[in-house]
């Protein structure tokens, strides 16, 4: 059956590492969300690996990964991380199967979405530019090359010739930009189109076959609950769901075949780029969080914005994606902060407010309601038990484990494979 994993905030909880943790007791690890904006951070045997396109499960030597038909696809960074792979000694062919039906993000997206951005003034999203929403833009307004129209060279051509037409006119009337030409992309694509043959099948037909024979596949999304185009931060938000539910559709499987789904949420809060943030902290604090959680994007490198754990935000994951159960990361950098704080509920013109609203207004001018524990001094990165766990780690622990009222079941305490403590 298939075991879902969802971040549980605004991406950046560490899920590459718990996929990676995981992977070991499953056959097929699969991407069903998302597009090269995404990081993933791996560290195996001292050496980091960072995953933008390929589910992170490709490190173990036997296991199979997915690409599904949710993610959108840039040739040029998918074959930058393939070449970065074998250059590693980490074979791909034959391991890596690529969604026929998945759509491909060209050189137009890449400069649609950097100009958009930039003409929406004081409304400027702070998007990557990696072309990923305009990707998704021209799927979803039927122009957009799918994996099999792309490896065809009548129709790539076609469907090329008839997206420029639309995006030239934008380009040179609106936004006073430089034209692209189809020969070029054509030229320039070529070894693309050569390159993904060997990879592109009917995943969801696989998918489902192998569940059938009793095949157990781990899904994976990218970013987070709160970066969900429908229930994130609107419009701080990503172009697609990276909730549960997005799995289904993303793969091509029935909710049926979902036997567990598990939430990752960092022991604080991280976002990257603009929109609300209750409990960032705007002091020193914040900025030692960021040093010693080394909080920078591992696609752009931008520094992630930092704050103290809120209980709305993850009860609210769990309740919309379905959670069974938590893995809790990072849990190690708080260690050394002589008080934590833990934001249990919001309180907007004299209101108490205990879940996440959906009005932007309320939730960019709250004032949050923090409860206050003490902090703990010793490394906790070497521990390898819960139960050898300081006690007011554990206090930490089990008051989160109260306020979103979902069991945590591992903490990680250092970016290492090993380096992970089952609670339970």
């Amino acid at each position: 059956m298939v075991t879902v994993v969802v971040g549980t905030q605004w991406g950046d909880e560490g899920k590459g590492k718990v996929i990676d943790y995981l992977a070991e007791k499953f056959d097929i690890i699969a991407r069903y969300q998302g597009g090269a904006n995404a990081g993933h951070t791996v560290v195996v045997n001292n050496k980091k690996y960072i995953f933008h396109l390929i589910p992170s499960g490709i490190l173990y030597p036997k296991k199979i990964c997915v690409i599904g038909n949710g993610v959108v696809i840039d040739p040029v960074s998918l074959f930058e991380e393939i070449e970065y792979l074998k250059n590693n000694g980490i074979e791909v062919e034959g391991k890596l199967f690529i969604a026929e039906n998945a759509h491909i993000t060209l050189p137009y997206h890449k400069l649609l979405d950097k100009v958009e951005d930039k003409f929406r003034g004081k409304g400027q999203l702070g998007t990557t530019g990696r072309g990923i929403g305009t990707t998704y833009t021209d799927k979803f307004g039927r122009i957009g090359i799918r994996v099999i129209d792309f490896i065809d060279e009548d129709v790539f051509i076609e469907k090329l010739r008839i997206a420029l037409e639309l995006k030239n006119y934008l380009f040179k009337e609106y936004y006073k930009e430089e034209i692209l030409k189809v020969d070029k992309i054509y030229k320039d694509y070529k070894p693309y189109r050569e390159g993904i043959k060997k990879f592109a099948i009917n995943t969801a037909v696989y998918l489902n076959e192998k569940i059938e024979q009793g095949k157990k596949i781990l899904a994976e999304g990218a970013q987070g609950t709160f970066l969900d185009i429908d229930f994130g931060t609107y419009p701080y938000v990503t172009a697609s769901n990276p909730i549960a539910g997005g799995a289904c559709i993303g793969l091509g499987i029935s909710p049926k075949k979902i036997e567990k789904i598990i939430g990752v949420a960092k022991a604080y809060t991280t976002r990257v780029g603009m929109g609300p943030f209750p409990t960032e902290i705007k002091d020193d604090i914040g900025e030692k969080l960021r040093k010693v959680g080394n909080e920078f994007g591992a696609t752009t490198g931008r520094p992630r914005r930092c704050g103290w754990f809120d209980t709305n935000l993850v009860k609210f994951a769990c309740i919309i994606n379905g959670i069974d159960e938590i893995i809790l990361t990072k849990l190690d950098v708080l260690t050394g902060f002589e008080k934590i704080k833990i934001g249990v509920g919001y309180k907007y013109e004299d209101e108490i407010i205990n879940f996440y609203p959906f009005n932007s207004k309320i939730f960019s001018n709250c004032e949050v309601i923090y409860e206050e524990l003490d902090g703990w001094g010793e490394n906790i990165s070497n521990i390898r038990s819960y139960r050898g766990l300081p006690k007011n780690v554990k206090k930490y622990v089990e008051k989160i484990e109260e306020k979103i009222g979902i069991k945590i079941t591992k903490i990680s305490t250092g970016s290492s494979r090993g380096q992970i403590i089952e609670k339970s």
